[in-house]
């Protein structure tokens, strides 16, 4: 996989090469401000991007705006932006052209080598990879009121797996569970927050998530 990355800390931003490399990813560069991180993906093109939400100069939100123009310069590329904290508005902004190659995790989850490597690939293969811990946030917060009040416990654990980004077999070996019953659950999910029947998993995802900001 070729990878750009654009981080404003040197040593995270060198060990994310490190750690990349040694995965047998090829890095094509690595920056440190958004700017940068344009300039790079317009001269050569990458199969993925990983970047920060909050770059130099303001810190504030000028990763995210960048990958938000990249996704709509070059749908191809995956983008999988980092946040040290739940920024429900940079999520949305993310998410608004859709939940193909698009991932959002917290900082903390670079840590865990698996799990970021796994986001990575799912971003590659065209799907989404939505932080655990943001989804449970957004579920706990909603769940007070209707229409996800009448989800039954195994409809709101789908539900949670969904929106990280899971395939239904993904979801059925998490909550050990065949995947005809995750199926059945959610049907009865979409029937319940009354989502259109769409093709295609990461449309299902997108409408999950969009439901769970509204």
């Amino acid at each position: 996989m070729r990878v750009i990355l654009a981080e404003d800390s040197t040593l995270l931003r060198e060990g994310l090469v490190r750690l990349l490399a040694e995965e047998g990813h090829e890095v094509l560069a690595a920056v440190g401000t958004a700017e940068s991180l344009l300039g790079e993906v317009a001269a050569t093109p990458p199969d993925v991007v990983v970047t920060d939400i909050r770059m130099p100069p303001t810190h504030t939100d000028e990763g995210v705006r960048a990958a938000v123009e990249i996704r709509r310069r070059r749908p191809q590329v995956g983008v999988l932006v980092l946040s040290q904290y739940l920024e429900r508005t940079y999520a949305a902004q993310l998410l608004a052209d859709g939940a193909e190659r698009v991932g959002y995790l917290l900082k903390d989850r670079v840590a865990q080598v698996e799990e970021f490597l796994d986001a990575m690939e799912r971003v590659h293969a065209g799907g989404a990879a939505i932080d655990p811990e943001i989804v449970r946030r957004l579920v706990v917060r909603t769940t007070r009121t209707d229409p996800l009040a009448r989800l039954t416990p195994r409809e709101s654990s789908v539900l949670e797996a969904l929106a990280e980004g899971l395939t239904n077999a993904a979801i059925a070996r998490r909550l050990h569970l065949s995947v005809s019953s995750v199926e059945k659950s959610l049907q009865s999910v979409f029937d319940k927050l009354e989502l259109e029947q769409t093709t295609g998993y990461s449309r299902r995802v997108l409408a999950v998530l969009r439901y769970l900001e509204s």
